[in-house]
């Protein structure tokens, strides 16, 4: 007997019938002897209709009862999944974050989790229920509902595996794995069988949907063994078949993953650049453009800041696109006394980047991928490197040419 947690997306929620799939599969694994703790998201269009209702209220909603608007989606599902159990036979019992034990920090709408008494759940395991818990939330220490921000429901079930040393967590989803690239782009993209947790770290980072980076970290930090699988298959396949299926998250490096240098190429539309030029250069100049940035809740993420030249040099820097006016008027702000001559931003540019353990034993990966651009006249705005990957930003326009270049240059629809 394991003890397994599953997570449904929006998408297998989506539909009544959908959600009575959702419980044939839970109560095919359930009877095979496993202990199940299931974690729902909220039926598919709902929160973002909840977010719609709250802003034709107040455009720029407030935090703390935003999160207590947006957390009801997933009330509605984790109910509904508990009567679809209970219809069939099973013994189920559904709970929000907060009665699971799961306490968060105060950082409204993307709050993080600090801690999660699981014995109440434990509990309900050991008396042979199904646990239901709604994912992308919890409670502060102040006992205000809050949210994990987009995707916190793959965080939620991992964090809870983690407590619960759970065997597996399967993260069922509308698609059947872990793609070399998104197969919408890319029709040559190939499902990977096995990916490490760095290398999924780094596409989740990067603009891949499959995950919420969070989520990864959690896995990663405690060896939670993760499934990414399709949800849309026959809900009464046979288990032995289902537990093999999708692509496995692993701990170790294999010897045959060296022979494939890149493993994927992300990409992320969500990108908006900011240059402040003409600052003085001078210790303390990136604290004092980050600082503001910081304390504005905003992250940023690619950085550059040029050699100076009579004393002054030009910083810049990319974050999301939804923070991008936030950051501007944060900066605007701070022009004089930061000493800037100009602020300067740009919304249309996406970031490109590829990924792969290989990159430690093999050279050359930065040229090929530099040589393909240039050959498709791709201009490279910035450059960021990790041990396992390399990013470019561009201009939006090209992101989806790049994309598919550097898939066939790195053969990467070849197994």
């Amino acid at each position: 007997m394991a003890l397994i947690v599953h997570k449904y997306g929006g998408t297998s929620m989506g539909s009544t019938d959908r959600i009575k799939n959702v419980a044939a599969r839970v109560a095919k694994w359930h009877d095979a002897g496993h202990q199940i703790v299931v974690v729902p998201s909220a039926m598919s269009g709902e929160t973002n209709r909840l977010i719609g209702l709250a802003k034709e209220i107040m455009p720029q909603p407030d935090p703390r009862e935003l999160d207590m608007i947006a957390s009801t989606g997933e009330q509605v599902s984790v109910g509904l999944l508990a009567m679809a159990l209970l219809a069939i036979g099973k013994d189920a019992v559904s709970y929000t974050g907060w009665q699971a034990g799961i306490r968060t920090d105060s950082s409204f709408t993307k709050a993080r989790i600090q801690s999660i008494d699981d014995t109440r759940v434990r509990g309900d395991l050991e008396a042979g229920k199904i646990v239901i818990i709604t994912g992308f939330q919890g409670m502060d220490e102040d006992g205000n509902i809050s949210t994990l921000g987009r995707g916190g429901s793959d965080t939620s079930a991992v964090a809870i595996a983690a407590a619960l040393k759970a065997d597996e967590c399967l993260i069922y989803t509308d698609v059947d794995g872990v793609y070399t690239t998104d197969p919408r782009v890319v029709h040559e993209a190939r499902r990977l069988n096995k990916i490490t947790f760095e290398e999924m770290l780094e596409l989740a980072s990067l603009g891949s949907k499959v995950l919420q980076t969070r989520s990864v970290e959690f896995a990663g930090n405690y060896q939670v063994p993760t499934r990414v699988l399709s949800s849309l298959t026959d809900p009464l396949m046979p288990l032995d078949e289902e537990a093999k299926s999708g692509t496995l998250i692993s701990f170790e490096e294999e010897s045959n993953m060296e022979q494939a240098v890149i493993s994927g190429i992300a990409f992320n539309r969500d990108e908006a650049k900011i240059t402040v030029l003409g600052v003085p250069d001078k210790p303390g100049v990136a604290f004092h453009i980050l600082g503001p940035i910081a304390e504005a809740n905003v992250e940023v993420d690619m950085i550059i800041q040029n050699q100076s030249v009579d004393g002054k040099t030009d910083f810049t820097f990319t974050v999301s696109r939804n923070d991008y006016v936030k950051a501007m008027g944060v900066l605007e702000a701070q022009r004089e006394a930061l000493g800037a001559a100009k602020i300067l931003g740009d919304a249309k540019v996406s970031k490109v980047s590829a990924v792969g353990v290989g990159m430690r034993s093999h050279v050359g990966v930065a040229s090929q991928m530099f040589r393909t651009l240039s050959e498709e006249g791709i201009n490279i705005l910035m450059i960021s490197t990790s041990e396992i990957k390399i990013s470019v930003l561009i201009d939006e326009k090209y992101m989806e040419l790049a994309v598919r270049a550097l898939h066939k240059a790195f053969n990467l629809e070849q197994a």
